[in-house]
């Protein structure tokens, strides 16, 4: 009796509280708003000959871009799925938060670049200007952070567009010190001392976006499970003898997906051990696409031999069956009395 067993409960309407709609209408509106500004920023910029601002501008930009990303990677992965697409289109979303990291990061380059520059040779700075600017773009980036946050930020892509508007938002508190300093003070090399501070806060935002959505491209096991863990706590379950070929990874976020080969002990009930194994994965670790394949023990041959699917099979020991297991076979542990 070999069961080739699929969860039938896969209830995909991840629900946060917050519907697709709700979060488009919100990304849309803080779209509006940063467009709008980054236009009369960019200006005054020029104008103030203050690089603290071009570069708060072209990080604007970047959230402008990381929010149209955003909405597009919406609008795809809510597609169902068809074709060759099997899982539809849910990691759109994933290579949107990576691009989003990948322009903060190169933006950083080109930023860091310039801020050297004018560390060597300052320009002058309108202070005053920079100030009042960098002020308004405070309370612009305020009111974005607030719609971002409204959205469901459990979404990687919508977390990416939510940090640039945070990274920007602290990028303008120093500008705006930077322009109270050369107000006050006439030390015109705190513009560029503040474009470096944004940098650093651009370079922190890219490099955790490119880090965690990468892990999802590499089909890591999604943060905070630890698959051999989990293969033991599925090998300790009643009836079962040997877990093996156990995949853990993220169709994109907030969806776990597992798959593992179960052996039951000859006369277990399979179905039983099943359910009980896909209970445990989504009440313990909110896993609910969970594909098991379950076989009584010896069912592929003789029970030794499955026995040893750790050892790799050599010409003395055949074996029809799991040829090249992938990744460790998990065991019950024998009870110390």
């Amino acid at each position: 009796m070999t069961e080739h067993a699929h969860s039938h409960g896969h209830s995909h309407s991840h629900s946060h509280g917050v519907s697709p709609d709700a979060d488009r209408r919100w990304l849309r509106a803080a779209l509006v708003l940063l467009s709008a500004y980054m236009a009369v920023e960019v200006v005054i910029g020029v104008v103030a000959q203050s690089l603290a601002l071009i570069s708060d501008a072209a990080h604007m930009l970047t959230d402008a871009v990381s929010i149209v990303l955003a909405l597009i990677a919406m609008r795809l992965a809510a597609r169902p799925a068809r074709g060759g697409y099997t899982y539809g289109l849910k990691r759109a979303e994933i290579l949107s938060a990576q691009a989003n990291g990948i322009t903060l990061l190169l933006l950083s380059v080109w930023l860091a670049y310039e801020a050297v520059q004018r560390l060597i040779t300052p320009p002058a700075v309108t202070g005053g200007l920079v100030l009042v600017t960098a002020l308004s773009g405070i309370v612009v980036n305020l009111i974005c952070t607030w719609l971002l946050s409204k959205a469901n930020r459990s979404s990687l892509n919508v977390e990416g567009a939510y940090q640039h508007i945070l990274t920007d938002l602290f990028g303008f508190v120093a500008t705006a010190i930077s322009g109270l300093i050369v107000l006050m003070t006439g030390f015109e090399r705190a513009d560029a001392i503040a474009s470096l501070v944004v940098v650093a806060l651009m370079l922190r935002a890219g490099t955790g976006l490119v880090r965690e959505s990468g892990r999802i491209f590499m089909e890591a096991a999604p943060a905070g499970v630890d698959p051999d863990a989990l293969g033991d706590q599925l090998a300790a379950e009643n009836e079962v003898v040997e877990v093996h070929d156990l995949h853990v990874w993220q169709i994109t976020s907030g969806q776990p997906a597992l798959s593992a080969h179960i052996l039951v002990a000859p006369g277990g009930d399979c179905h039983k051990v099943r359910r009980g194994l896909q209970e445990l994965l989504s009440g313990q670790y909110g896993i609910t696409h969970a594909t098991l394949q379950v076989d009584h023990v010896g069912e592929q041959g003789d029970a030794d031999e499955v026995l040893t699917l750790s050892r790799r099979p050599g010409p003395e020991q055949p074996t029809d069956h799991c040829e090249d297991a992938h990744g460790p076979v998990h065991r019950p542990r024998p009870h110390r009395h």
